[in-house]
């Protein structure tokens, strides 16, 4: 089991990222959350098989249709599993 943080930047806020990353982290059986930033980016903790883990990161490069994404940050962690869903928070 695995715990990842990315940061996404680019045009990834008014584009329904959060809500498109919430269903692929589901669909990947992911656990966490996904929340804009005020400096227009958008953040993502979530945790659950490193198999998953990689597709979310891989699926975060481009993310939903409309969105531009120019960077990734990724940080790599400690699994916890203290989440029981995949929300969207703010």
């Amino acid at each position: 089991m695995k715990r990842t943080h990315i940061i996404v930047k680019g045009m990834v806020q008014g584009v329904c990222f959060r809500y498109y990353t919430q269903i692929q982290a589901q669909k990947l059986g992911l656990y966490g959350w996904v929340r804009n930033r005020y400096d227009g980016s958008v953040e993502i903790l979530a945790e659950g098989d490193s198999a998953s883990i990689e597709k979310l990161k891989e699926w975060s490069k481009s993310g939903p249709p409309q969105a531009d994404v120019t960077d990734l940050i990724l940080e790599d962690m400690a699994y916890t599993g203290e989440f029981n869903s995949f929300e969207v928070t703010h």
